[in-house]
Parts: C-alpha cells; sequence; structure tokens
C-alpha cells in the first residue's frame, strides 16, 4: 500500500489555516457585539418595565388583587428577555451583514 506524504506545512493550508482561525475571530467578535448590545437592551426594558409594573400594583385596585410578586417578576424577566435576544439577533445580523460585504484585509 502506497502511502502518502502530505506537507502538513503546505501553503494551501496554511492559508486556509489563517482563514479560519480570521472567521473564527471575526465570528466571536460578532457574537460578543451581541451578548454586549442585549444586555444593555435587557437592563434597559427591566428599568422601563418594572416602574410601571410596580406603580401599577400600589395604585390599581385590580393588578394590586391579581398580580403577585411572582406575576410582577414573570412580566419583568420577560420583557427582559424578549429584548435581549431580539437586540442581540438584530446586532449579530448586521455585524455578519457588514462583514460580508467588507471582507478583512490579509495583513
Amino acid at each position: 500500500m502506497a502511502k502518502r506524504n502530505v506537507a502538513a506545512n503546505s501553503s494551501f493550508e496554511r492559508t486556509s489555516l489563517a482563514s479560519l482561525d480570521q472567521k473564527l475571530a471575526m465570528a466571536k467578535r460578532c457574537s460578543h457585539e451581541g451578548v454586549m448590545a442585549g444586555a444593555k437592551a435587557a437592563v434597559v426594558a427591566s428599568i422601563a418595565t418594572a416602574i410601571p409594573t410596580l406603580a401599577s400594583v400600589r395604585m390599581l385596585p385590580w393588578a394590586r388583587a391579581n398580580l403577585n410578586h411572582t406575576a410582577q417578576a414573570l412580566i419583568i424577566s420577560t420583557v427582559a428577555g424578549a429584548a435581549y435576544f431580539i437586540v442581540a439577533d438584530k446586532t449579530v445580523l448586521a455585524t455578519a451583514r457588514k462583514n460580508s460585504f467588507n471582507p478583512p484585509s490579509n495583513a
């Protein structure tokens, strides 16, 4: 059986590994930007939801009777989670779209 002698350090493999590393670094940066934007949106949404929710429980008789602490927490956390995932997804897609039109330089 003939053995194939494949050079591990051929220029094609180095180029493809460098390209793969570059794509992986870009994907990590892209996802990190999405996580940070999503976290910021979740904080803003939590505050924007918590204030009216807690105020309505104190002021409105129906809300006082029907929204216990668990319901209040569920309302606030649902809005925060939705804001996180929507903003993170949009940020990752926008960054990926921007990077697909402007390929990185091979310097």
